[in-house]
């Protein structure tokens, strides 16, 4: 009986005790070794979940043990039973205290040292990261993006191409360092090209090995729509004959490219002799004309997002402004389902406003699942597929790295979760609960409503915090959503080995998505630390977690696809302080309500020392993020000459930032040899069909996907 048991079910006890060994692993690896096996903005993405137990873990024990007993011992909610919805998690909060009472002056005093805690460690950590930036960058090896800058907007010249005007100008105004330069070309068309000639190979290789496993039948298929109607042919030769009219289409296209002057773009990859030379390029304005010759560092090949250097500068302003247009709207719009959900946080008070929905939700399990889980599942199927969305928003705004666009794409995320997700739940969910009231109650009453009901919201936020941070985390090292996004892949798309590892692909950490969510819960255990201190043990867990599962999934599972020298920094540094302001700014307004005259004037000065903090922190902090000291750069310089007197730099930076349309070509007998062998300024061109090595990774390999 029991070995008829032990084929279904473990019978191991110790096992069921060792699911979670992946943690002392976790744990086991050294930031120093991090940095060098996924880079440092993986290491400096950690840092932020270590920041969030360092500010949360003493303002959770101060809060709960001062705060916590001073509203409890308040008593107001009691008198106030008949007037508005509370719950007993609610006697926890500032609703609780009398207004006029003496108690605010502790809320006071404790909003004061959460304040100066929080400024504290955010400046150290703004001072660490800032030293592993500038360590990281010193330390590194030769790497082409410390000598290349990109230029934009650069003027037409008549009777010059583009490589020439550009070869002209660094010449005169750059003649000790200049280099090289390799100029850009509009290669969108032709990539889409290689694109469509992949997916054709995928269908040919699929019907090659299908007629190997049964040579006996030559596979067959209908040359209509997606395969479904038309007449039937022989499968193999189909695809064979469309992948050799295709690759006539591709060298046709590409020697367009490579003789039409037309298709090279005001655009160029400058290079230098020296790191001092590319910063003095770099950070300098070139003209002065200030909207023409605009230079800036050049991101490193695989950070490169081609597709956008052949954007027009006009057309750049033109989308930049459409894309804020649309944000905007989008932002507006989805506050009518957020509106709904949030009404279903408190059915008590959603009864009061619809009585006849009374008899449904108050059956058991309907009320139960409506309270508890559907706020939060509901508002997290709307956000599902909102960040994908805002980075291709940020694609279409035309810049030229990846990391830029994931930047971008975090910040709309985090204005519309401020938006919708916070602040559109404390109003919402306010006018919904204390309708009732407001209809029913004399008006001088009305602010003195709002005031209490505030931070009532607490209990959805706690929900919130379970459902899309718990679960979430959870989620995460289960990797439910890309095991069922594999399996679909694996049973519509996958035809051939090389479509297997492609869905196989875990990808990055997925910075657009959740660095809005890390800001977010830093915003609510800001704001409710004073007001509802039950909700912080909450955050805490969340950020204990997240740290030890991400740090798992950053060692073993994500791939690394740029490395920014963690400059994402300053962008969570000042979420955190809007999180600072705003939470200071409805402690203002709440006081304001109470009736507390004496302590409520006293809270002005927070917001004007939080402000002053974010500058002096900007200035002492950012340039490190923005510009590459000339210092560092010429010790560096002096370095490598006296190491490698005869290292031939030019060399290494010929193909660094080749262009896809020379990058690997696959070369056959239908399509020759590569004419080109020359650019259009007279270098020799390394532009063949054999694979060229790169100094660096090619990224385009991610948007153009070569085969090799």
């Amino acid at each position: 009986m029991a070995q008829g048991i032990s084929k279904f079910v473990n019978l191991n006890i110790w096992t069921y005790f060792t699911f979670l060994n992946w943690i002392p692993g976790a744990l086991r690896m050294s930031e120093a070794e991090i940095i060098k096996h996924a880079g440092l903005d993986s290491a400096v993405y950690l840092r932020i979940y270590i920041l969030g137990l360092k500010i949360f873990v003493p303002i959770s024990l101060l809060a709960l043990m001062i705060l916590v007993p001073v509203n409890v011992s308040g008593g107001t909610l009691l008198n106030l039973k008949k007037e508005v919805v509370f719950s007993d998690i609610d006697k926890l909060s500032i609703s609780n205290v009398s207004p006029g009472s003496q108690r605010f002056f502790v809320h006071l005093l404790m909003a004061y040292i959460f304040t100066l805690w929080t400024c504290y460690m955010l400046y150290k950590e703004y001072n660490n990261v800032a030293f592993m930036r500038l360590h990281f960058m010193a330390s590194q090896q030769r790497r082409v993006d410390q000598f290349t800058v990109v230029v934009t907007n650069v003027p037409h010249v008549v009777g010059h191409s583009t490589a020439e005007t550009v070869d002209e100008f660094f010449r005169r105004n750059h003649p000790d360092h200049y280099l090289t330069q390799q100029p850009v070309y509009n290669a969108n068309k032709f990539g889409k090209l290689i694109k469509r000639k992949e997916r054709l190979q995928n269908w040919l290789d699929y019907y090659q090995r299908k007629f190997e496993r049964h040579p006996g039948r030559r596979p067959t298929t209908k040359v209509g729509f997606l395969g479904c109607c038309g007449r039937r042919v022989d499968a193999i030769d189909y695809y064979q004959g469309r992948i050799d009219a295709l690759n006539r289409k591709i060298l046709a296209e590409r020697q367009r490219v490579l003789k039409d002057p037309k298709a090279i773009m005001p655009v160029s990859f400058v290079s230098f002799d020296s790191r001092w030379g590319a910063a003095v390029c770099a950070q300098t304005q070139q003209s002065k004309n200030p909207t023409r010759w605009l230079t800036e560092w050049a991101p490193e090949p695989r950070d490169v997002y081609w597709q956008n250097l052949a954007i027009p500068f006009f057309t750049l302003s033109i989308r930049r402004l459409l894309i804020s247009i649309s944000v905007f709207a989008l932002i507006f719009f989805y506050m009518i389902p957020i509106a709904f959900v949030q009404s279903l946080a408190n059915l008590e008070g959603l009864e009061k406003v619809a009585p006849f929905l009374k008899p449904v939700i108050e059956i058991k399990v309907i009320k139960a699942f409506l309270q508890g889980f559907l706020p939060g599942l509901a508002l997290k199927f709307f956000l599902f597929i909102l960040p994908d969305v805002l980075v291709l928003m940020s694609k279409i705004e035309g810049y030229i790295s990846l990391s830029s666009i994931e930047r971008k794409g975090a910040t709309k995320y985090y204005y519309f979760i401020l938006v919708n997700v916070f602040l559109g739940s404390i109003i919402t969910g306010t006018a919904f609960e204390q309708l009732y009231s407001f209809l029913h109650q004399p008006p001088e009453q009305i602010p003195r409503t709002i005031g209490v009901s505030i931070p009532m919201k607490a209990t959805f936020f706690m929900t919130y915090i379970m459902v899309d941070g718990w679960s979430g985390i959870a989620n995460e090292i289960l990797r439910v959503k890309p095991l069922v996004i594999f399996h679909l892949k694996n049973l519509f798309l996958v035809k051939t080995e090389r479509d297997r590892e492609k869905a196989m692909d875990p990808g990055s950490i997925g910075l657009p998505e959740n660095l809005p969510n890390l800001q977010l819960y830093f915003l609510l255990g800001l704001v409710y630390a004073v007001v509802t201190p039950i909700l912080l043990p909450f955050i805490l867990v969340f950020f204990a977690f997240a740290f030890l599962v991400y740090r798992h999934q950053i060692i073993n599972v994500y791939n690394q696809e740029y490395e920014s020298a963690a400059a994402f920094w300053p962008f969570v540094q000042s979420r955190i302080i809007i999180g600072l302001l705003i939470s200071q700014i409805l402690l203002l307004g709440l006081l304001s309500t109470k009736k507390a005259a004496n302590s409520t004037p006293l809270l002005i000065f927070l917001p004007v020392f939080t402000i002053w903090f974010h500058y002096y922190c900007k200035k002492r902090f950012e340039p490190a993020f923005r510009k590459y000291p000339l210092e560092e750069a010429m010790e560096k310089d002096i370095l490598d000459k006296a190491s490698e007197p005869n290292f031939n730099l030019k060399t290494y930076l010929a193909d660094a930032y080749l262009h896809p349309i020379f990058h690997e070509f696959e070369c056959d007998e239908e399509m020759g040899e590569v004419t080109a062998s020359k650019s259009e300024y007279g270098q020799e061109s390394p532009y063949r069909c054999e694979s060229v090595p790169s100094p660096s990774p090619p990224h385009y390999v991610y948007h153009y996907e070569f085969e090799p």
